[in-house]
Parts: C-alpha cells; sequence; structure tokens
C-alpha cells in the first residue's frame, strides 16, 4: 500500500471499517482496531499508516505500548495533535477501566489473589512506583482507596504519619498497601520490607492493623501475608 493510498482507494473488504461490519471486531488486527477508532490519518498517511506507526512507537511492545503514553508524549509523534492525543488516552483508560470492571463482583479484600487482579491494570503500566492504601470496616469492607505516593522509578516514599491520617479520616479498622514495581518483578526491596514494617508498627500502637502489602509486577503479584512475612 502506498503512502498516498487513501482508506477509501482501498479494496472494499481490505478497510478496517467494513471488515470489522462484516466479520466482526476480533477479526481486526491491533493496527485495524486502532486505526477504526482514529478514524483519520494525517496528510499523506491513511488512518492505517498512522495507527501502525504509532504502535511501532510503543516501544516494541504492540499494543500494550498504548498505556505507556501520555498526551504529551503522543503529541511528539509526527502527525498527533491534540485531538487523536486525547483520543488514543481515552482508549487507554477504557481498556484500564474496563479490565478493573472485570473483578469488581470478586474482589474480596481478605484474598490477596482478587486484590492483584482488580488492581493490576491500575499500576503494571506506572513507570514510577505508586502507592496505594485500601481502608476497611471491621468486616473487611472497602471505606475508600487513596494514592498516598509517587515515587520515582527505584523507590515509593511514604512516612507512616500521613498514611494513618487518611486512614484515621475514614475511621478505618485495618488498612492494605500495595504498590507497583516499574520493572515487572514483584520481589520485595530491602526498602519495601522496612517500609512494611514501620507501618505495621505504627499501625498496632493506634490499633489500625496492616493486613497486608501487595506488590504489582507485570501480571503477577507478591503478597506478603501469603508469604509469611506479616
Amino acid at each position: 500500500m502506498n503512502q498516498s493510498n487513501t482508506i477509501r482507494e482501498m479494496p472494499r473488504d481490505e478497510r478496517p471499517y467494513e471488515k470489522c461490519s462484516r466479520l466482526g471486531a476480533e477479526h481486526l488486527s491491533d493496527v485495524e482496531l486502532l486505526a477504526v477508532l482514529l478514524r483519520t490519518g494525517t496528510r499523506g498517511e491513511n488512518a492505517l499508516e498512522l495507527a501502525g506507526r504509532i504502535l511501532y512507537h510503543a516501544g516494541g511492545i504492540g499494543i500494550l505500548g498504548i498505556h505507556q503514553f501520555n498526551a504529551e508524549r503522543l503529541k511528539q509523534i509526527k502527525g498527533i495533535g491534540n485531538v487523536k492525543a486525547i483520543q488514543i488516552s481515552c482508549i487507554s483508560e477504557l481498556a484500564k477501566r474496563l479490565a478493573k470492571a472485570s473483578y469488581q463482583d470478586t474482589v474480596c479484600f481478605t484474598d490477596p489473589k482478587t486484590i492483584a487482579q482488580y488492581y493490576m491494570e491500575d499500576l503494571r503500566h506506572e513507570k514510577q512506583e505508586h502507592m496505594k492504601l485500601l481502608m476497611l470496616n471491621s468486616k473487611a469492607k472497602l471505606l475508600g482507596e487513596t494514592t498516598i505516593s509517587k515515587g520515582t522509578v527505584n523507590a515509593s516514599l511514604v512516612t507512616p504519619r500521613e498514611l494513618f491520617i487518611e486512614a484515621l479520616q475514614k475511621n478505618a479498622v485495618s488498612i492494605i498497601i500495595l504498590h507497583n514495581h516499574p520493572s515487572g518483578d514483584p520481589s520485595p526491596s530491602r526498602e519495601d520490607m522496612l517500609t512494611t514494617k514501620r507501618i505495621q508498627d505504627a499501625g498496632a500502637l493506634i490499633g489500625i492493623e496492616l493486613l497486608d502489602h501487595i506488590i504489582i509486577g507485570n501480571n503477577c503479584y507478591i503478597s506478603f501475608r501469603e508469604e509469611g512475612m506479616l
């Protein structure tokens, strides 16, 4: 296909929109799906070619690389202006919310596996460490959640004081903390273990139990509770 070709100049059965209508979305490639959502290309480049170039810029990991883009980075790609950057950002966010919603009815805050599944898409694509605080009542039901730290790529900085101020405001009886490792390896670092111990000890003093610390990797996790480290 020459760069000067438009989608309309392609054979009808090869056009992504018509192909989707005829066969269903599951028969489209990643590039074709993105092209349908983008709708238009740029000067001298149709939507399929633009979609292919976006995925090429996604770090060699294909469609998952879209989660690595924010709007400003997208606009650095030739031919991506504000409208298309917003479109792609919304596609990424919608995918995360769909994945999270699929686990909403099964999450149990006494079961580390279901917690990790529920928050996996929120955290596994982040390039910096994000630490979340989950606050629970006496029946282990979620009272609220908040992000308490956005650290560097190598460390998430948090003090027990700020964490327990949040928990006390929610009248929490127990808490769970979870954070991601951008490397994809959820193995706890020495700092992770020291931070967990400080939070556990502080909670014991004020009567708020640390139920677990869960570290999210790339489609994997480690639970301090499951590993006998709490």
